[in-house]
């Protein structure tokens, strides 16, 4: 998909020069995924201590 975008030079430059990306669109895809990534594990914090996994260690060990 196509999209225009109003992006300050300075702050493509400096994100292209830190992840070595030689395209803008590489770098905006790298930067989407990296915020989809991040929110997805924002929501995994939700679920601590209301998944039981009934696990034994010791006889997991045991193995």
């Amino acid at each position: 998909m196509r999209t225009t975008l109003e992006l300050p030079d300075t702050l493509l430059n400096e994100a292209m020069s830190l992840t070595n990306m030689s395209t803008k669109t590489a770098l905006i895809k790298y930067a989407l995924e990296n915020i989809i990534q991040r929110e997805k594990i924002k929501e995994l914090v939700n679920y601590f201590g209301k998944v039981n996994l009934d696990i034994d260690l010791n006889k997991m060990r045991k193995r």
